[in-house]
């Protein structure tokens, strides 16, 4: 069961965006973010807006979901030239769900294809799709670097079949090194994403996965806490007691392992759950989500952001589809990030990257707590009394996390926030 849409107010059926997006656009990159809402198979924890056939009903499908979302991305493209907004080639196209590679690699070209004719790519875009790794061919990925595609981003979660069992993934996990060797021939860049913590997964089973992922030689690593999200089936499981509830010890010891072995092999940490060889290497549509760029969301339930004003479209296929086909906006509702808010969403995201968060960009009250902060060794002393280069006039030091301050970058936040 996906979560709710969140409240917020009533979105305009013509998507027309207020005039204030338009201040310091030339300062923002502009990426897309494309939704599959499908799987062959709803995974116990999952809580992701994302349909199995069965679920879809009548007025949505599969196989017309290109077109759908083309129609979108032919309003957005309105959109934005009616704010008057600089012409910005896209820089970093993101293609999730689900598992986008349900679709057939036609389609996923074509829509590819959509955002290239509305908006031009930037040179050196990077172009990403998620993945399971049961939903590839040595020839389907092929085709998808033939359409200008540049990463994939394969779902491995776990190389323990008792794990996999657990999360209700269907892939063989002897399948890992051959979908990585097949992208890597095709030429496209290759993340695996894990997840670490899951009922009856033991430290060695995670080290397992970890190492399985590191032998590949792959060059980006996501690796996400496990977390039983109300709504779902393996919240059923655990509140019954099929399960035993996630253990927060248990998972930070998974995070400190693979941020050992990672850093190991050679990957090192540029955002809390997400490691990378170089920083060329590093997801760069994910950083511009961190670092508050603009980005339009296509497809149901998907959200976009640009200026500052964020709004998301309506969940099911069938509600979505039905309002393109109307010529409506399939924006269900919108909000205005400023002021403290934008301050607060600054904070949270920034704290979380290696870059780390200028000191002099917080307010008086907050800089005074850093220095609690590092004495409790959950930030960076030398970067926090980092001194301007010659000539600066402003401080130069940062809020930049500690391991232990990695993980317990929530009370960073509440603590500089206060």
């Amino acid at each position: 069961m996906a979560p709710a849409l969140p409240d917020g107010d009533a979105a305009p059926d013509d998507g027309a965006l207020p005039a204030s997006v338009v201040a310091g656009a030339e300062g923002r990159a502009f990426g897309v973010y494309l939704h599959v809402p499908f799987c062959t198979v709803r995974c116990g924890y999952c809580d992701f807006n994302t349909y199995t056939a069965t679920e879809l009903g009548a007025g949505a499908s599969q196989s017309s979901y290109a077109s759908t979302a083309l129609a979108e991305i032919d309003l957005a493209g309105r959109v934005l030239a009616a704010a008057d907004l600089p012409a910005r080639p896209v820089s970093t196209v993101f293609v999730g769900g689900g598992t986008p590679t349900v679709l057939p690699v036609d389609d996923l070209a074509r829509l590819l294809g959509g955002v290239r004719d509305t908006w031009g790519l930037a040179p050196g875009v990077e172009v990403t799709t998620e993945a399971n790794p049961d939903s590839v061919t040595p020839e389907s990925l092929a085709g998808l670097a033939a359409a200008g595609y540049t990463r994939v981003s394969f779902g491995m979660q776990s190389a323990v079949p008792h794990v996999l069992a657990t999360l209700d993934r269907t892939h063989d996990p002897r399948r890992i090194p051959d979908v990585v060797r097949w992208a890597r021939d095709a030429g496209l860049a290759v993340s695996l994403d894990l997840i670490y913590g899951t009922p009856g997964e033991s430290l060695d089973d995670w080290r397992t996965s970890v190492e399985t992922a590191l032998a590949t030689g792959v060059d980006h690593v996501s690796a996400y806490a496990l977390v039983v999200e109300e709504g779902t089936r393996m919240a059923v499981q655990v509140r019954r007691g099929e399960l035993p509830p996630t253990d927060p010890d248990d998972q930070a010891a998974k995070y400190e392992l693979a941020d050992d072995l990672l850093a190991g092999a050679g990957l090192g940490w540029y955002e809390v759950s997400n490691w990378a060889r170089t920083p060329a290497d590093a997801c760069r549509h994910n950083l511009a989500y961190w670092r508050g760029d603009d980005w339009w969301g296509i497809g149901p339930g998907a959200h976009s952001h640009v200026g500052g004003v964020r709004w998301w479209n309506v969940k099911h296929p069938r509600a979505y589809a039905d309002r393109l086909a109307r010529g409506l906006s399939p924006a269900a509702g919108r909000e205005t990030v400023d002021g403290e808010s934008a301050a607060l969403e600054r904070l949270m995201l920034g704290v979380r990257m290696a870059e780390g968060l200028p000191i002099a960009d917080l307010p008086a009250g907050a800089r005074r707590e850093v220095a609690g902060l590092v004495a409790d060794g959950l930030v960076d002393g030398r970067a926090a009394l980092a001194r301007p280069a010659a000539g600066g006039s402003s401080p130069a030091g940062r809020i930049v996390l500690t391991r232990r301050g990695r993980l317990l970058a929530d009370a960073v936040v509440r603590t500089l926030a206060a």
